[in-house]
């Protein structure tokens, strides 16, 4: 052996086909591992946004019952009184008062015109 002889190793197809098979599992997992992190991270982010509506939600109740206690009392029939006085008003005497029969319906006058035209116009 004068010449200098090179051991050839030949590939043997199965080590290769489970290289591949190992690295198909691997990022099989890691895949597998991005979906579950991405899924806890959109847990996390609507919990906070769940949190963040709830407080709105507390604050908007609060508004909407100081608003409700500030319309009572702006509708506060003592509170009228005490304004119209303020600025001149009072009860009317009793010949100031006067019905206005034309405007109830049955009692004649506008109202029972336009009674008449609409049953005339039923008919």
């Amino acid at each position: 052996m004068t010449r200098e002889q090179r051991l050839h190793r030949e590939a043997d197809p199965r080590v290769s086909r489970s290289l591949g098979l190992a690295a198909v599992c691997a990022v099989c997992l890691v895949v597998v591992a991005l979906v579950v992190v991405a899924g806890r991270v959109q847990q996390v982010r609507l919990a906070y946004q769940l949190d963040s509506l709830r407080a709105e939600r507390t604050r908007v109740e609060t508004l909407i019952g100081q608003f409700e206690v500030q319309m009572a009392t702006l509708r506060s029939p003592r509170r009228l009184e005490a304004q119209a006085r303020q600025i001149g008003l009072t009860v009317p005497a009793p010949q100031q008062v006067m019905n206005a029969r034309e405007f109830v319906a049955g009692s004649g006058g506008l109202a029972a015109a336009q009674a008449a035209r609409i049953e005339a116009q039923v008919r």
